[in-house]
């Protein structure tokens, strides 16, 4: 049977706008045969059970992410499809230590490159998501994404490179001025700030920090591959690994995307000449030595013309629509969320794919269930309250209810009984 990667589409003349997914891209190209594949640019987690993509789908069987898919190919192929089989002792130590801190440290560049960085987002990232995405997906997972890209870089101090989060916040402390009454508010003069300003002054605040993280980044890399083909080659096998695999996946987006702001492929051009050239040639042996295009993933006409096994996606389905639109009104509940993220680390957790021991799963698993249980108090809590708070109010009679057929409650006919006799006396009558 054909296997088939589902990925997150092509963008920025890659065969993904998705490290993770570049890279399983490379290693297919480089292990797996002719004809025993299919790449399918799906651009949906949810049509995988993990709801991650990249996603090898085997019949009924699915695997996502790099490791999970790399370890599935070997023992799917009896040990014939392993980039890593040759690798001995401090070699193996070698691959997963720098796949580690490439994923790690490259990760981080990426997200403020391509999401946090509001030139880039608005001007090429989120425009490349709507080419790939059909409705809703188009207006509901990009925001998705970026949100998620700023609270994992949020430590590293760049909020800055965000010029709308930099405007919310100035306008936020002007109306907080304004509202303390320190100055009065037609002698504050709006700021004129344009664009280009802004941007020299994001340029020098940001300077030095981007150039620490990409020297750490770059650097090592640079070092590690020297003069080689590969980075784990030697005189006796100069051939490639998965180590290349990841690298390939998160180095070409840093250098091959034209961006408006192009700080990253800046800094990789000048720091790492040699990594650079090693990008671009590993870029044309696993994925073609001709740009891809958008319409090789979607076009049955120009898919042969690509390197790449490329199988038009289906189209979406009315039940996938209204699953994501359930879904986005579901997360946007605190307490649906809550408990939808739950939910979700007990399945992660008794998946064979999460790769833990029995101990490890029924902590985990218990964890969930502690977390659900403490949310179903509080919610039974704050119910409990407010019915309280409801009952003591009618007790104190600061409601009553309306007795049937209209009639105006007892203290309103009493009142009028009183107006009434007081008329009658003032008249003498």
């Amino acid at each position: 049977m054909v296997l088939q990667l589902h990925v997150w589409g092509p963008a920025f003349n890659l065969p993904s706008i998705d490290a993770q997914c570049l890279a399983v891209i490379a290693y297919c190209s480089l292990t797996l045969p002719k004809g025993s594949w299919e790449l399918i640019a799906t651009s949906d987690p949810s049509v995988s059970p993990t709801g991650e993509l990249p996603a090898l789908q085997d019949g009924s069987t699915w695997v996502s992410r790099f490791r999970n898919i790399v370890d599935y190919l070997r023992q799917y192929s009896n040990g014939e499809w392993d980039l890593d089989g040759s690798l001995e002792g401090p070699a193996r130590a070698d691959n997963i230590a720098f796949s580690s801190f490439i994923e790690s440290r490259g990760h981080t560049l990426i997200d403020l490159s391509l999401y946090v960085s509001s030139q880039n987002y608005y001007g090429n990232t989120s425009p490349a998501y709507g080419n790939l995405l059909q409705w809703p997906n188009q207006w509901i997972l990009p925001p998705k994404l970026h949100s998620a890209a700023k609270a994992r870089t949020e430590h590293l101090g760049l909020s800055s490179l965000d010029l709308q989060a930099m405007e919310e916040q100035r306008q936020r402390e002007h109306s907080a001025a304004v509202a303390a009454g320190r100055v009065p508010k037609n002698l504050i003069p709006q700021p004129q700030d344009t664009v280009s300003k802004l941007l020299g002054r994001t340029a020098q605040h940001n300077h030095f920090r981007l150039e620490a993280l990409t020297g750490e980044f770059f650097e090592p890399l640079e070092a590690m591959i020297g003069e080689k083909s590969y980075f784990l080659a030697t005189s006796e096998d100069d051939t490639a690994s998965s180590l290349d695999c990841v690298a390939l996946g998160y180095l070409a987006l840093a250098l091959v995307p034209e961006l408006t702001f192009p700080w990253l492929r800046e800094a990789m051009q000048t720091k790492s000449p040699r990594l650079t050239a090693y990008t671009e040639r590993l870029r044309r042996l696993c994925f073609g030595e001709a740009p891809v295009e958008v319409s090789h993933a979607f076009s049955s006409e120009t898919a042969p013309s690509s390197a790449l096994p490329w199988k038009a996606p289906s189209r979406i389905s009315v039940v996938a629509v209204g699953n994501t639109l359930l879904d986005t009104a579901a997360d946007s509940l605190p307490l649906l969320r809550r408990a939808r993220k739950y939910n979700r680390l007990k399945e992660g957790a008794q998946s064979a794919e999460a790769g833990l021991t029995d101990v490890e799963r029924d902590l985990v698993s218990g964890v969930a269930d502690a977390g659900k249980n403490d949310l179903y108090v509080s919610i039974a809590t704050v119910i409990g309250g407010v019915a309280t708070l409801v009952g003591y109010m009618f007790y104190v009679g600061m409601i009553r209810a309306t007795e049937p057929g209209g009639e105006a409650p007892e203290e309103e006919d009493d009142l009028n009984a009183f107006n009434a006799g007081s008329a009658t006396d003032f008249l003498g009558i």
